[in-house]
């Protein structure tokens, strides 16, 4: 039976980086449309508060799933790689062209990895 709390975790964190594709992915093509939503896209705080969710929030997640059984390696080294490529869109390295490329792949890493670990949690 899967932990409540434990599914919940991983929800929200799928949540966030669907959140986080919407953002990037949605928005430049409502901005067309809308100016408001422009300026809310292209709000560096908006990239920084992302990335300041999704760290404690992946973090405590993994670390709960590890401890009931343990996980791979390639699902930490996932979630290493996807929060690695939103902090460095979030901080437009190595140039604001990367961006959204690094943000949207790392968005995709962790929802992947959270996902898998949804799929793959064993009854403690």
């Amino acid at each position: 039976m899967k932990s409540p709390s434990a599914a919940l975790l991983d929800a929200g964190a799928v949540a966030l980086s669907s959140l986080c594709l919407l953002h990037c992915l949605a928005l430049p093509l409502l901005a067309a449309a809308l100016p408001l939503f422009g300026t809310w896209a292209e709000a560096e705080w908006v990239h920084l508060l992302f990335v300041t969710i999704a760290l404690p929030l992946t973090g405590y997640a993994l670390w709960r799933a590890e401890r009931r059984h343990p996980l791979p390696v390639l699902a930490w080294a996932a979630a290493g790689v996807g929060l690695g490529l939103l902090l460095a869109g979030a901080l437009s390295l190595p140039s604001h062209d990367w961006e959204t490329p690094m943000t949207v792949t790392g968005s995709l890493l962790l929802a992947a990895t959270h996902l898998w670990n949804a799929r793959h949690r064993h009854p403690g």
